[in-house]
């Protein structure tokens, strides 16, 4: 069974950084690029970032680009999503998933709000 649990959300002060983390089980997690999204209130969910597996190359969303890191821990399963100078545009509840595993999944996420 595929599973996804994230954590590490958490209310934070303009420009303040957080690191989210996501733990897989169910799949070959060495074998799968590992994505994160985000969605808002009233809006649709929309990607932020991906990361291949074997050689962890990274690719953003122009909104994030200059502020967020994905990395990842194949022996632990774990893909983090780490962000800095947050902004109140970066409020919305995060998740995570691999696109190439089957029948789509999604966890529960992890709540990040960025407010004074």
């Amino acid at each position: 069974q595929v599973q996804y649990v994230e954590s590490g959300g958490a209310s934070v002060p303009p420009g303040g950084s957080l690191r989210l983390s996501c733990v897989t089980s169910g799949f070959d997690f060495n074998s799968a690029a590992m994505n994160w999204y985000r969605q808002a209130p009233a809006k649709e969910r929309e990607f932020v970032g991906t990361i291949t597996p074997t050689y962890g190359v990274t690719q953003y969303s122009t909104s994030v680009k200059g502020r967020f890191t994905l990395s990842r821990d194949d022996a632990k399963k774990t893909v983090y999503l780490q962000m800095n100078n947050l902004k109140p545009d970066d409020t919305a509840v995060y998740f995570c998933m691999s696109p190439s595993v089957k029948p789509v999944t999604w966890g529960q996420g992890t709540q990040v709000t960025v407010a004074s």
